[in-house]
């Protein structure tokens, strides 16, 4: 129960502005909307580009959004915010959770905005097939989340450190996956390398339930994916906030 009021004080804290400030969320919305206007339509296909598109959007929505929470942590810490947290008797964590699930939320909230917009533009809604790519999306929210707060703990208060790794992980992440462009017809090396990264699995999971196929083999080896990376997320984060000093 500690844990859970913990969680419960440290989310309402980080969700506060974001209440106050709505107006954040369609800020961080900019870049995949002009991806998605921009250049959804120049996709070639017969049919409608958006059951394909706007999956792949929401991944690159959560990597753009939950891969940079950790920031915030490391501002925390120059002001010395963090520094005075620490020493209160709160579960180091629930100092995590909150956090991620703060992300998690506002991830989601920007997730369903996106989802209505292209409605009127041709996307089909398979309201089942939305909903568990949503969880989906939650879960891999969860732990993209936790390893951005466990990078900015390692990295300390170097934020040039921190920005770094983040763009040297987030593209190749992201070109690999398939968001932007299909992998059917690369060359045989470039499709093995996409294969070796978990991304690429859960947005073909994606794609699959926003079809409306709940029950595929892409859904499953998706589930596994966002599975692994929420529990290496968890691990990591939690173990680094447990050893934070400032």
């Amino acid at each position: 129960m500690n844990l859970l009021t913990h969680t419960g004080v440290v989310f309402g804290r980080e969700i506060k502005p974001h209440l106050l400030s709505p107006a954040g969320l369609l800020i961080t919305m900019a870049q995949p909307l002009v991806f998605l206007l921009l250049f959804g339509p120049l996709l070639p296909g017969d049919g409608s580009p958006w059951q394909w598109f706007v999956p792949g959007i929401l991944v690159m929505l959560s990597l753009f959004g939950t891969m940079a929470s950790g920031y915030g942590l490391l501002m925390e810490r120059g002001t010395g915010s963090l520094e005075r947290l620490l020493v209160t008797p709160l579960s180091r964590t629930a100092m995590l959770l909150g956090r991620v699930l703060k992300e998690v939320v506002v991830l989601l909230a920007q997730a369903v905005l996106i989802t209505l917009v292209v409605l009127p533009l041709g996307f089909t809604l398979y309201p089942a097939g939305v909903l568990a790519g949503l969880v989906f999306l939650a879960v891999l929210g969860f732990g993209m989340g936790a390893l951005s707060f466990a990078l900015a703990i390692a990295v300390r208060k170097q934020d040039s450190l921190f920005w770094a790794v983040h763009q040297t992980v987030l593209f190749p992440l992201l070109l690999l996956s398939g968001v932007l462009l299909p992998l059917d017809g690369a060359p045989a090396w470039l499709h093995t390398v996409a294969r070796l990264n978990p991304l690429s699995y859960v947005v073909d999971a994606q794609r699959a339930l926003f079809r409306g196929d709940l029950a595929t083999a892409p859904v499953l080896h998706g589930g596994l994916a966002v599975a692994g990376i929420a529990a290496l997320g968890l691990y990591l984060g939690t173990s680094a906030m447990r050893r934070a000093t400032e």
